[in-house]
């Protein structure tokens, strides 16, 4: 079942090969294919603070039936922080991850901080028929406080607030410039469950549009 082994040869494909179906991973050693379920993957992103775990609940409860939502801090351990290669290791072992999730039938949606260019140029990302990226926002001085109430636990210390001020802005910046782009909602002032609503819309409207496997 693992995306990169295939199951008749027991060869390891770092690269996985969608040339042969929408559905099908085609082999480059033996040349046989087996069938690989390639759905969406909806990714919820945004910088720290700006309501991604205090929605993904909601999203949980409105879209279990239907989608597999999941907290992407639940693999940050040990040797997954490695920092190299914009955490390669890490994005690599989720897209993985996802990929086998969506064997299920339905699609994954992804809660936690990602942008573009941390996904597609890896070679995982052939195992999905599209990403979609939508990041929450926050005004700087509301997403600030927000972090500064954090328990200490956390370790939010201004160095690290000044940081994520500063990616947040980058995101504001660029999220039309993104390939594919960011699609953003602000919850400066909306309650999580009006946030978690327009997210729902989002995945679902994308989903309707999505072609079948």
């Amino acid at each position: 079942m693992h995306p990169l082994i295939c199951t008749h040869c027991g060869e390891w494909d770092e690269t996985p090969d969608t040339t042969a179906g929408v559905s099908v991973l085609l082999c480059p050693h033996c040349e046989r294919t087996r069938p690989f379920l390639r759905l969406p993957l909806y990714c919820v992103s945004g910088p720290s603070g700006t309501g991604k775990s205090t929605i993904a609940g909601i999203l949980l409860e409105r879209l279990r039936d239907r989608f597999v939502v999941l907290e992407q801090d639940l693999l940050w351990v040990g040797g997954l922080r490695d920092p190299a290669g914009h955490h390669r290791l890490f994005r690599s072992t989720w897209l993985r991850t996802a990929a086998m999730v969506q064997q299920s039938g339905r699609p994954v949606v992804l809660c936690g901080t990602v942008v573009p260019p941390e996904f597609e140029p890896l070679p995982e990302r052939a195992l999905f028929s599209d990403i979609h990226y939508l990041a929450l926002t926050c005004d700087p001085d509301v997403l600030a406080d927000r972090l500064r109430a954090r328990p200490a636990w956390r370790e939010w210390d201004e160095e690290r607030i000044t940081e994520t001020l500063e990616f947040a802005s980058w995101i504001g910046t660029e999220a039309d410039r993104l390939d594919p782009p960011l699609t953003l909602v602000d919850t400066t002032r909306a309650e999580p469950a009006a946030t978690a609503a327009a997210v729902c819309r989002w995945i679902e409207d994308l989903h309707a549009r999505s072609p079948g496997p």
